[in-house]
């Protein structure tokens, strides 16, 4: 198999391709699974601070040339309108359907340089539109660290740290040497860590408040342990994060963060990336774990105001997909909630692990039982599927399992609905164990679920929804 339309031309068709996939569990790479335990990690992000290592997780594509702007404009849905030197935007490219491909966040480090760090299916499409058009510019992709090293060297362009809680500012001031610099919320500016001169993005994974910091892989060491030791000099209790609690995160503040992209289907340009993607991509390797099982891959898919982001969309400039996002604009659209998960058939299912005598539940794995690439698990009121929970996992600031996904128009917060958890059929994923499937009460809850996220978060999708 040589590509992505190869490999989906010997299944029946692209949901049985990815429902049986092989590749097993989705890995956070290199990165220690806990640091002291994930239940104090996650409480760090809430009430001291922690130290996220997000250097190896995503990919990075560096894009130069005199038409890099214009490039970018065009394949993602974003305005670039105002998009100064020393800023950062959450890029969000779609296919000419308007389906959602995917999301990095895009930082403007010169007039005729961007910098783009994210997962692999958007660095993909931004590959293959360079590869395909005319404009003058020149891209270096630096993909994430091997899942499974097995003992191999790992390096990558840049180290990239996270400082977040409300404490953090402690911890960056007492490493910068002083207060560091009043940074707007996706603004960028330099800070000292140490010896080395570093730029910093204010930003929040949690919600919290906090700066990102990168350089050069090789200062990575240094880094992290200037920032450990100027913690413990001034009594910050900042955790160290690591992959098992980083990786919920997202729960409280409110981003999916692996929607399914929406490549399988379409003619023309869509075929040509199928082809031009290798059998060994994230696309053609990717699994879709979860209750919701439909021949139409399209099921699967999202578009921007599924997730919340219409507001990005740059309307007074030519971009793929902007015909089609016309036509959604007013159409009926899902949107994004929280789900809270009843505690009681949590236990539940939880129990009937230790029941001998017949397959139990889907073990619920703690602090995330994502099995998959993708999670599509269905979301019912009555008979009638109404939504889809779409990332999951236990929150222990909340006390609760939550998931994030997409529900009818029509559905309101407060309402309780059933979500089926586990898979109604068996499957080649190495990832499921035998299993019976059960109901799920969730409630319908704010998007960002964390009450810090949703209030005091900066201007940005999570206030506009």
């Amino acid at each position: 198999m040589t590509n992505l339309s190869h490999a989906m031309s010997q299944h029946k068709n692209p949901v049985e391709m990815l429902r049986n996939s092989k590749i097993g569990m989705y890995v956070y790479p290199v990165v220690a699974p806990e640091y002291t335990n994930w239940r104090d990690e996650q409480r760090a992000w809430r009430d001291t601070a922690v130290l996220f290592d997000q250097s190896h997780h995503m990919d990075e594509v560096i894009v130069e040339g005199p038409d890099a702007a214009a490039f970018l404009s065009y394949v993602g849905i974003n305005s670039f309108a105002n998009f100064e030197l020393n800023r950062a935007k959450h890029f969000v490219p779609v296919t000419p359907a308007g389906h959602v491909i995917g999301d990095m966040i895009i930082f403007h480090e010169r007039a005729d340089k961007f910098v783009l760090v994210g997962r692999a299916p958007t660095a993909n499409w931004v590959k293959f539109q360079a590869a395909i058009g005319s404009w003058k510019v020149r891209l270096h992709h630096d993909p994430r660290s091997n899942s499974r090293p097995d003992g191999k060297a790992i390096y990558r362009e840049h180290y990239r740290y996270q400082i977040q809680g409300p404490e953090a500012n402690k911890v960056l001031d007492a490493i910068n040497g002083g207060p560091v610099p009043d940074v707007k919320f996706f603004h960028v500016d330099w800070i000292n860590v140490g010896s080395r001169r570093v730029q910093a993005l204010r930003h929040g994974m949690a919600g919290a408040p906090g700066l990102e910091i990168w350089g050069p892989y090789a200062d990575k060491d240094y880094i992290q342990s200037t920032i450990l030791q100027a913690a413990r000099d001034i009594g910050v209790d900042l955790r160290q994060v690591g992959s098992r609690a980083y990786s919920t995160n997202t729960l409280e503040s409110g981003w999916i963060p692996s929607p399914l992209p929406g490549i399988y289907t379409g003619d023309g340009m869509m075929q040509d990336y199928r082809d031009w993607l290798g059998a060994d991509a994230y696309e053609a390797g990717g699994a879709i774990g979860g209750s919701y099982v439909s021949d139409n891959i399209e099921d699967y898919y999202v578009n921007p105001f599924e997730l919340g982001y219409g507001f990005y969309i740059g309307w007074k400039s030519d971009f793929i997909g902007k015909d089609a996002l016309t036509r959604m604009k007013d159409g009926p659209n899902r949107k994004k909630v929280t789900f809270e998960w009843n505690a009681e058939d949590v236990v539940n299912v939880i129990a009937s692990a230790f029941k001998p005598g017949g397959d139990p539940y889907k073990w619920i794995d703690f602090p995330q039982p994502n099995y998959a690439s993708t999670s599509a698990d269905m979301v019912m009121h009555d008979d009638k599927m109404v939504g889809m929970s779409m990332f999951n996992g236990y929150s222990y600031n909340e006390r609760c399992m939550l998931s994030l996904g997409v529900v009818d128009a029509g559905v309101q917060e407060g309402d309780v609905l059933t979500m089926k958890w586990g898979e109604p059929e068996t499957t080649g994923k190495t990832s499921t164990e035998a299993h019976r499937q059960t109901d799920i009460r969730v409630r319908v809850s704010p998007t960002p679920y964390a009450r810090e996220a949703r209030e005091n978060y900066a201007d940005s999708w999570r206030t506009k929804t």
